[in-house]
């Protein structure tokens, strides 16, 4: 004689292979194994039965809900294949893919890696610091004279705590002497700010890369040789340099860097590049007090340094003629650097 159990399990396995639908499915599964189905219900009964009966009825019981269950679970296997070969057999093959867009370093990125990777040849090491800043190592630090222009709240960003926004990347060189005696061979590079009026070449964000080298008997030659090295592997080793006087608190001498390169629109004409120079004593003052020894004793110690604007080169080496292009997010500009 057939036990109730395995009547409900055939009942079962009957009802859902002939399920329609993944709706009939679920309404077999809760009519069977639900928490109140009739297979289910029989876990209740279990404990009103004889203690002869139980391991039978037991071991029957496991075998019809297993059953039943690898039914429900091929059934429902079977209909989501059928509707995913429903959802392929509507894609039409023949039609062109839409095309995946490649992404690209943006060409101010891809100056500083360029940059980068020169001056780190040159054994250089890079060096970090904080876009906002205090007056001391923006100014004061680097010899700059409280009525000094570029002090002016129409030149800088002041903050309401008396701080500001770095105007140059050689607040790095200040916070690196600290923490460092010499010998000392650095590069910093990052953004900068200044109130400038934002035209083809000029934007109130820019970004630099300066470098410091300090170390005994270093002499201008060092500073023109490792500079000329730089500018003829950025531009060709075809490159002119040119050096030119100049004036800057915290460098003396003082200089101005010129090249001139057939391989750039303009050819003959000579272009700046970048300001230079040797650091002056009051800049080691500065931080031997900063520090409270005299690790960078100026009777010693000498050193060089020198700060290039990113994107002046960026737009000299591209061809790039508007400096406001950078910050656009303009895909017909971007994706020439792709």
């Amino acid at each position: 004689m057939t036990h109730p159990l395995e009547q409900l399990r055939d009942d079962a396995l009957r009802e859902i292979g002939s399920a329609t639908d993944e709706h009939a499915l679920e309404a077999a599964r809760i009519k069977y194994i639900g928490k109140s189905g009739s297979i289910s219900a029989w876990g209740e009964r279990m404990k009103t039965l004889d203690k002869t009966e139980r391991p039978v009825i037991g071991k029957l019981l496991n075998e019809v809900r297993n059953a039943v269950t690898a039914a429900l679970e091929t059934r429902s296997a079977q209909f989501r294949i059928e509707k995913e070969s429903g959802a392929l057999a509507r894609i039409d093959i023949s039609l062109p893919g839409t095309p995946g867009e490649i992404g690209s370093l943006h060409p101010l990125y891809q100056m500083h890696e360029r940059a980068i990777q020169i001056f780190r040849r040159m054994g250089f090491a890079l060096a970090e610091g904080p876009d906002v800043e205090t007056e001391w190592y923006c100014f004061d630090a680097l010899n700059t004279p409280p009525d000094h222009p570029a002090r002016n709240e129409q030149d800088t960003f002041y903050l309401p705590d008396g701080r500001l926004l770095r105007t140059h990347t050689s607040t790095v060189q200040i916070r690196a002497m600290e923490s460092a005696s010499p010998p000392i061979r650095m590069i910093a590079s990052g953004a900068a700010y200044r109130r400038d009026e934002v035209d083809a070449t000029h934007s109130a964000q820019f970004h630099q890369i300066e470098g410091l080298y300090v170390d005994e008997n270093v002499g201008i030659a060092d500073l023109k040789g490792e500079l000329e090295f730089f500018l003829r592997e950025l531009f060709g080793s075809e490159t002119e340099v040119q050096f030119r006087p100049h004036y800057f608190p915290f460098t003396e001498p003082s200089l101005e860097v010129y090249v001139r390169s057939k391989a750039l629109k303009g050819g003959e004409q000579w272009i700046e590049v970048a300001g230079c120079g040797m650091v002056h004593p009051a800049v080691f003052e500065a931080v031997n007090k900063s520090r409270g020894d005299n690790a960078y004793d100026p009777e010693k110690w000498s050193g060089y340094a020198f700060g290039l604007g990113m994107d002046r080169l960026a737009m000299i080496l591209f061809d790039i003629p508007d400096i406001r292009l950078f910050a656009q997010n303009d895909l017909r500009f971007l994706r020439q650097f792709a």
